[in-house]
């Protein structure tokens, strides 16, 4: 007897990325990519509207990022796991996304077998994290030990990271769907709790910290 299909949604803005996961997915007897949405919005509605056992979501993606629809869909669906998948080191956003819900994080860098074995494993209502992320949280678990870029919120974090690579706030705003005022306050939020004084000695925190290339 046939184990039972994990249906998947994919959640993904690139049309080859998406492509390349459905392959996988195709060539693994017990899944089936049951939808795909390319963007936070659609992600949200399917996953509202559909019967999906497993969420494979980027982290970055336009009109909503992953982070926040993670947040959505757990908060209408807390027994649907989220599987992030990213381009970003797992030190970047894996404990915030495990944070918000999600039910693991894996970088697109992984193996075919490991994206296999992670959907596998959140199915079945377990977490997934790697050996090295494992080693991260438990050293995250002594909040005072953290750097000051670890204690902003999402937004300010995703501030930070754009400011430094270069992004005005206009940019900004464009992007996230956000007022300027809105990524102004953010802006000045994230100074005052990393002690900054402008934006040059912000871009050097992140260039330091490794937070952009």
């Amino acid at each position: 007897m046939n184990p039972p299909t994990i249906r998947v949604l994919i959640a993904d803005d690139h049309a080859i990325v998406r492509q390349g996961l459905r392959a996988i997915l195709a060539d693994t007897e017990d899944m089936s990519v049951a939808g795909e949405a390319e963007n936070g919005v659609r992600a949200l509605q399917m996953a509202r509207g559909g019967d999906y056992d497993v969420v494979l979501m980027d982290v970055n993606m336009p009109d909503r990022n992953g982070i926040d629809t993670l947040k959505l869909i757990k908060k209408e669906q807390p027994k649907l796991p989220v599987l992030m998948l990213s381009m970003y080191p797992e030190d970047q956003y894996a404990i915030r996304a495990l944070k918000a819900g999600a039910a693991g994080y894996l970088s697109k860098h992984s193996a075919p077998e490991l994206l296999v074995s992670a959907i596998r494993q959140v199915a079945s209502g377990k977490k997934y994290i790697s050996a090295s992320l494992a080693e991260q949280l438990a050293e995250a678990i002594g909040e005072d030990d953290r750097p000051p870029h670890e204690r902003l919120s999402d937004r300010e974090y995703q501030t930070l990271c754009m400011i430094a690579s270069g992004k005005t706030l206009t940019g900004i705003g464009e992007e996230l769907n956000l007022s300027v005022k809105t990524v102004s306050v953010y802006r000045a939020r994230l100074l005052e709790k990393m002690k900054l004084k402008n934006n040059a000695e912000l871009t050097h925190y992140a260039l330091k910290h490794g937070l952009v290339e």
